[in-house]
């Protein structure tokens, strides 16, 4: 009955290359910071926001995935690796709750964006970090999310 329009973009926008615009922007926006971010983190994150966090990381560095869908991912990662946070991260449980609210507010917002391939290296790498302890919590994973559906 209504047609969806095709949201219309600027210019700048379709021209716009979000991992050059990270680039040099920050140090602490790097494969590097992110890897050790969640390896800080990793167990106080819980499997199910490491997962996602992951399933973001391997998007964004996806050709697939939009340019809308880097800059949501961006912000998203941005937000998860940055020092500075609305509740710092050192203070026990709330320290990064908020951080696990922008994760899961960006996957379901970029959802599409997340392919067999992006779940797939984000299963080995969560393998390598959680062991065993990932196998036995897969199905707190979102079925639409989870590596094995």
């Amino acid at each position: 009955m209504f047609k969806k329009k095709k949201a219309k973009h600027s210019p700048e926008l379709e021209e716009f290359n979000a991992e050059e615009a990270i680039k040099g922007k920050s140090s602490y926006f790097t494969d590097q910071a992110f890897k050790d971010k969640l390896g800080k983190y990793a167990k106080k994150l819980g499997i199910k926001i490491s997962y996602y966090s992951l399933l973001l990381f391997y998007a964004f560095k996806s050709p697939a995935t939009s340019k809308k869908d880097k800059l949501t991912i961006a912000g998203a990662l941005g937000y998860l690796i940055l020092p500075v946070d609305a509740i710092p991260d050192f203070i026990p449980v709330a320290g990064l709750t908020d951080d696990a609210s922008v994760i899961l507010y960006a996957v379901y917002r970029v959802i599409s964006s997340i392919d067999d391939d992006v779940k797939a290296r984000a299963d080995q790498k969560m393998k390598k970090l959680f062991g065993v302890h990932y196998l036995a919590k897969t199905e707190d994973i979102d079925s639409k999310l989870n590596p094995t559906t």
